[in-house]
């Protein structure tokens, strides 16, 4: 059963990030086609999509914040933390390693950098991360990202958090979506701030979900 989840999360991870990264990668090489709305659509439709396909099975974390986030709150077993990591940023890799066959002439490979000031970077990257585990937290069951409205609360969030912070940050807020274009792309000089910066945010929503919950 964990093979199947650990597949599930793998999967997740590599059409969020083909979908997502994918569809920067063609706006940037057939400009007025998708524009910045479509991708932020496409962020938020595939997410949807990966919710409805494995939340069932694996609670379609496709995120490590999301995973240890989860874990903190005590609903993730510990013992496997390590699975879902290693699944979700491989899934990443093989999502920017299939682009990069496809579009070897693009470049831009999807990555996510700083359009101003790392440290406005930082803190939108934080709060954006914080907002979407909130909420994650506020309508999963359990650890599982699961059911209709589970599923469009969750990419709605994404949506518009990409919509609005997208052209400023990237609106990752998702360590494993970044490191996979980052490696292909050969700049790793922002990555820090993608990992740190949803890793704190998203696990800084676990004590206010408490509070709530109380």
């Amino acid at each position: 059963m964990l093979l199947k989840k650990l597949l599930a999360e793998f999967l997740g991870t590599l059409t969020l990030v083909f979908f997502g990264a994918g569809s920067i990668i063609v706006n940037s090489m057939f400009p007025e086609t998708i524009g910045h709305l479509g991708v932020a659509l496409s962020f938020g439709a595939v997410v949807f999509l990966v919710i409805q396909a494995f939340g069932e099975l694996s609670g379609a974390h496709i995120n490590p914040a999301v995973t240890l986030s989860f874990w903190l709150a005590k609903n993730f077993p510990g013992k496997h933390i390590a699975g879902y990591l290693i699944a979700q940023v491989s899934g990443a890799i093989v999502g920017s390693a299939i682009l990069f066959l496809l579009f070897p002439e693009a470049t831009n490979t999807g990555a996510t950098h700083p359009a101003g000031t790392l440290t406005q970077t930082f803190i939108l990257e934080f709060i954006l991360s914080f907002i979407l585990m909130l909420v994650i937290l506020r309508v999963a069951t359990g650890t599982q990202e699961q059911g209709l409205m589970a599923g469009l609360a969750i990419a709605g969030t994404v949506f518009i958090e990409a919509l609005v912070a997208g052209p400023i940050c990237g609106a990752s807020m998702n360590p494993a979506r970044s490191i996979g274009p980052a490696l292909f792309e050969g700049n790793l000089t922002d990555l820090w701030a993608y990992i740190a910066a949803p890793l704190l945010g998203m696990i800084s929503a676990v004590p206010i979900w408490k509070i709530l919950k109380n």
